[in-house]
């Protein structure tokens, strides 16, 4: 059987200043659990290192680089870019610690020659997921003292040359990685695992609910009532959180869905072809979990409001 092509992987995310402090919770692992990523083994966060620490927040990271540079910024500016870096699954087959570090050094000296040191705040490997992958954060500010995540980047021609650049320098220390197909578009965000999981567990929670509230009759209206918001209420919860960080991945969803339509008129691969069957999996589970919470009875939505508001009067006594 031949082996799989061993590919090296680069993307970026581009954000405004407000995501800094969630995705340093999760890129430094300052929470005790991560319940939104189920793929997260924490017993194994100790084996996760630093290529790059962070001296501070990382808002206070991007702040006071963009003010040493005297930068002017935006409503709508990218204020910092974070990096993924990792590579296919089987490139970390039988590697041992030493040799994943020198893999992520190495592409952590590439970052430093295309963007600055000075401009990189965070540079962080997981070993505690399924696959090792390097998160690595920084301020796009020019050369000449300017913040232009869209210089530095450049356009989808300019992203695919990083590509290329990254591929060349990363195949002098590893020979055996290949050039794959260029995904590099920052428009289009890479939809993780851990959502399409979510997707699928909400739906079958959704499934239960509907049973329940199907059995609501005359004689047990106030039992299942209460039963039902025993069931919702924590559920109501999950699936607000989850239409939010939906929303983070539309674009890449609408892209590929577009992509699906003319999908006979493209030459795709097998891979890409099942990828855009998730999504348009994903994307119909989403719209009838959407769908279903207009489809729960008023009274219960009534009781399940009035149930948060005194959840939250509870706290606020407390504090």
């Amino acid at each position: 059987m031949a082996q799989k092509a061993q590919h090296a992987i680069l993307r970026f995310a581009k954000h405004k200043a407000g995501p800094a402090g969630a995705l340093e919770a999760h890129h430094e692992r300052t929470k005790e659990q991560y319940a939104s990523n189920p793929d997260i083994d924490t017993s194994r966060s100790k084996d996760n290192f630093h290529i790059i620490r962070p001296t501070q927040k990382y808002r206070r990271e991007i702040d006071s680089r963009i003010k040493a540079a005297g930068c002017r910024t935006r409503k709508d500016s990218t204020m910092f870019v974070d990096t993924l870096i990792t590579a296919s699954p089987e490139f970390f087959t039988s590697r041992s610690k030493k040799e994943i570090q020198a893999y992520f050094t190495e592409a952590v000296a590439f970052m430093e020659q295309k963007v600055g040191r000075g401009n990189i705040f965070s540079a962080v490997v997981h070993m505690d997921e399924k696959t090792p992958h390097l998160h690595l954060c920084f301020t796009p500010i020019t050369e000449d003292g300017r913040l232009s995540a869209k210089e530095i980047l450049g356009n989808r021609a300019q992203l695919s040359q990083w590509q290329d650049e990254f591929h060349a320098h990363m195949k002098k220390a590893f020979p055996v990685l290949k050039r794959g197909e260029s995904a590099l578009v920052t428009k289009r965000k890479h939809i993780p695992t851990w959502l399409f999981k979510q997707s699928v567990d909400l739906t079958r929670q959704q499934q239960a609910i509907e049973k329940a509230v199907s059995e609501i009759g005359v004689l047990n209206a106030g039992k299942k009532r209460d039963e039902i918001l025993e069931m919702v209420g924590p559920y109501f919860s999950r699936l607000e959180k989850h239409l939010g960080q939906m929303k983070k991945y539309q674009a890449t969803i609408d892209y590929l869905t577009q992509e699906n339509e003319g999908l006979q008129k493209q030459v795709n691969s097998e891979k890409s072809r099942q990828k855009q069957m998730e999504v348009l999996t994903l994307k119909k589970e989403n719209e009838q979990l959407r769908r279903f919470v207009q489809r729960i009875p008023p009274e219960i939505r009534q009781a399940l409001k009035e149930q948060q508001q005194g959840q939250r009067r509870g706290k606020d006594r407390q504090r």
